[in-house]
């Protein structure tokens, strides 16, 4: 019996799109070790700060891409609104993602006086252009992702990788230092540009149109908002390593949170987008939603626990024969904040149930109150060191992340079955 239910849970189309995702993250995980392996005796940890100071200021362009913000209403509208919605998106996508780039080179100027290194404002900038990319193709992968067809961005994403970091091995040998890892990501996105395009036929029909604006921004602005909030969750440890205990230490800390918990985010972040249109499939029927959600809390617990417990039990074995000695020191740092993985996916799953019945806002509010909950956790250890900046990190999502899941889940089911 347990056989056949396994083969009916591996069956289901959330299985095989987080599969697909997945199987893009193995690739991009093993091409990155690969970089990683070549980078890590090439780098010192003060190139490694000043990556993540200019990597930190752009990371925030993810959160115009795919799912976020405008790509979401796509995913989460009724089939009679997607035709009207998109052109509109389409133009909203160019005003949004302009403004970002502009404000981002003139932040540039600000990070290097706060950081007292102005070698930082070139990369900053020139990783500016991404955004300039990205309303090329955001819808049409939003509305891949409306369809389901997750095979689609897998592909994007693996073959980005392959080649972002055969580029970053090739720049780091002929000595590009930083730039190894800056330039890549640049000249490799237009891979989901052709990608996209080719696997869907949408294609703007008007030469500029904001209709029904309000209404896509109504729904966009609370998911915007936590993206917004989670980027600034992921990368407030690197800031204030960074000002507080300086660039080496920052290296260090940039290193084994990527080592380290870089795997598992991936995972997590396949089975996050893979759970969203999931459920919007399924909103309207409370009974399939309900087993929807559970079967997938079953899957993530039987991915997430075991790689997690693996990661950080052998990473004193691994780190210094993969990556080499100099990185010892980064060993327990890594091990703390791998084991930070371990509530993130139930959190992330129950917000996506909220936001597939479309109360946003609650999640909105609710990473409002995490983020300074957690900002307060750091604040107060990073003094201590680079360590217990990483046991905050854990402790921190431990205590929060269990509560908010359990309370949402109930939440939102109760809503549910009085609406």
């Amino acid at each position: 019996m347990w056989i056949g239910k396994l083969k009916k849970g591996l069956s289901s189309r959330f299985v095989r799109n987080a599969g697909w995702l997945g199987f893009a993250e193995l690739v991009n995980r093993v091409s990155r070790l690969g970089a990683t392996v070549v980078i890590a005796r090439l780098l010192s940890p003060q190139d490694y700060g000043l990556v993540a100071i200019v990597l930190t200021v752009n990371e925030f362009s993810s959160v115009f891409t795919l799912r976020a913000g405008i790509g979401s209403k796509l995913v989460q509208a009724f089939e009679a609104e997607v035709d009207v919605l998109c052109d509109t998106a389409y133009w909203m996508n160019w005003i949004l993602c302009g403004s970002i780039a502009l404000i981002q080179c003139m932040t540039a100027f600000l990070v290097a006086w706060v950081y007292g290194n102005s070698q930082v404002i070139l990369p900053i900038c020139v990783l500016a252009l991404t955004y300039l990319m990205l309303p090329t193709f955001a819808v049409p992968i939003a509305l891949i992702y409306r369809e389901n067809r997750l095979k689609v961005p897998a592909i994007c994403n693996a073959v980005q990788a392959v080649l972002s970091n055969f580029l970053t091995v090739l720049f780091a040998l002929l000595g590009f230092g930083m730039w190894a890892i800056v330039l890549p990501i640049v000249l490799t996105l237009p891979v989901w540009i052709f990608i996209s395009r080719r696997n869907h036929p949408w294609r703007s029909k008007q030469p500029f149109t904001l209709y029904r604006w309000k209404e896509i921004a109504d729904f966009s602005l609370n998911i915007l908002g936590v993206d917004l909030l989670n980027k600034l969750r992921n990368n407030l440890d690197y800031l204030l390593v960074g000002g507080f205990l300086g660039l080496k230490s920052l290296g260090i800390y940039y290193f084994a949170f990527n080592a380290g918990l870089g795997i598992s985010l991936n995972v997590i972040q396949s089975l996050t987008w893979s759970l969203f249109p999931h459920l919007c499939e399924s909103r309207d029927d409370l009974t399939e939603l309900k087993t929807r959600y559970f079967s997938s809390l079953r899957t993530i617990a039987v991915f997430i626990a075991p790689l997690v417990l693996l990661q950080s039990s052998l990473a004193p074995f691994y780190v210094p024969i993969v990556f080499g000695q100099k990185w010892i020191d980064a060993i327990p740092v890594l091990i703390v904040v791998c084991l930070s993985a371990l509530p993130r996916p139930f959190g992330d799953a129950a917000s996506s149930l909220l936001q597939a019945i479309n109360k946003s806002r609650i999640v909105l509010i609710w990473n409002l109150i995490f983020t300074i909950f957690f900002a307060a956790f750091l604040i107060f250890f990073v003094k201590m060191g680079v360590f217990w900046v990483a046991m905050s990190v854990l402790l921190s999502h431990m205590i929060a992340l269990p509560i908010f899941t359990v309370w949402a889940t109930r939440y939102a089911f109760v809503i549910k079955s009085d609406s």
